[in-house]
């Protein structure tokens, strides 16, 4: 390695060290919901809407009446972070084994079976790109988004190296009212709510 690089890896760590250390220092004193990413910091100012946490909170009950009773579909704190990567997410709900939660901390990304998102009215583009790149990076193997506003989704899965860095290799897309597999475990997406028009 030489000095270059090295002096190039200490400055991305410092620089992740500072982004985390606003989020954490905002995250209770501002409106919304900070992430970081790959480009930077990703603040959705918007408070989530009753088609988001209805669907959120659907899908979590869903997965949990198919899923083995150690495992679970959870919503909420903390973080999923890769420091190495530089990236620390929220996902809506985390399909994990309830024994990796007992953790101090932020959660380790390589724990996590899946992540699932309900697109943002305000920010579709997090979910749709940042996190499909983000999220084979932390080396989440299942990316499921389920989107509000049209009434589709797709579920993204077998992580492949490119030049760019890890990607989803498959996409599989559904539209509301059909099955949709998420690692091992079928739900229905019958009667999701959307977003107004």
């Amino acid at each position: 390695m030489t000095i270059a690089s090295k002096n190039a890896q200490q400055g991305a760590s410092h620089r992740y060290r500072a982004m985390r250390d606003f989020v954490q220092s905002t995250d209770d004193t501002v409106p919304g919901k900070f992430e970081i990413t790959k480009e930077g910091i990703v603040h959705d100012m918007m408070a989530p809407v009753g088609p988001h946490e209805l669907t959120v909170l659907r899908v979590r009950k869903r997965l949990e009446k198919v899923m083995p009773e150690e495992i679970v579909a959870h919503t909420g704190e903390p973080d999923v972070e890769g420091e190495s990567e530089g990236i620390m997410r929220r996902p809506d709900v985390m399909v994990i084994a309830e024994a990796d939660m007992e953790i101090e901390g932020t959660f380790d990304p390589r724990t996590i079976c899946a992540a699932v998102e309900v697109v943002s009215r305000s920010n579709p583009d997090n979910d749709w790109v940042g996190k499909i790149r983000d999220y084979p990076l932390l080396g989440i193997p299942v990316y499921a988004i389920f989107d509000p506003r049209t009434g589709e989704g797709a579920v993204l899965t077998d992580i492949h190296p490119t030049p760019d860095g890890p990607r989803y290799a498959t996409r599989k897309d559904f539209v509301y009212g059909e099955d949709v597999t998420i690692v091992d475990w079928t739900i229905s997406t019958e009667g999701l709510p959307r977003y107004p028009a």
